[in-house]
């Protein structure tokens, strides 16, 4: 599959919550479903304010995910359910890591997949807090200088084994 990275346009919008809730649905089973509603008027709020919104995108423009940053710090990085293990996230997260040297991102630590998925793209768990910024959930707060080379060390580093 080729994989084009482009910046989100204000066309993208309606495309880009049917990714996130169909993402979250897929990989946030800890969520009840008033719960990911109610996530879902945040998430539409805060899209078009993004600065830096990434689109990524198949060779006929449909839409696979997106991510949103400012500055290395990732809000959002999300990957259409049919489209994830397919290099994706990998891609719209190289992307950013080639304007910005370190990367910093909040995950749920009830959300084993995208823990190890960040684990294996040399993330390391700086900190823990014990809800989100709407008081909600267990967020690890992740960071990336330099990916380890080791994939079973970038696992220790990320569960905290080390």
């Amino acid at each position: 599959m080729t994989i084009r990275i482009r910046l989100g346009a204000s066309g993208d919008l309606d495309r880009l919550l049917e990714v996130w809730r169909a993402a979250v649905e897929t990989s946030h089973a800890f969520r009840e479903p008033e719960d990911v509603d109610w996530y879902e008027a945040i998430v539409a709020e805060h899209l078009p304010r993004m600065t830096d919104l990434r689109v990524a995108v198949d060779q006929t423009g449909a839409v696979l995910g997106f991510l949103a940053q400012d500055a290395g710090e990732i809000h959002m990085l999300f990957v259409a359910p049919e489209a994830q293990r397919r290099g994706v996230g990998t891609a719209l997260l190289e992307e950013v890591a080639s304007r910005f040297g370190v990367l910093h991102l909040d995950v749920n630590e009830q959300n084993p997949t995208a823990r190890a998925f960040y684990g294996a793209r040399g993330f390391v768990k700086v900190g823990r807090s014990d809800t989100d910024g709407q008081g909600r959930s267990f967020l690890l707060h992740l960071r990336r200088a330099h990916p380890p080379s080791d994939p079973a060390r970038r696992l220790q580093l990320l569960i905290g084994a080390a």
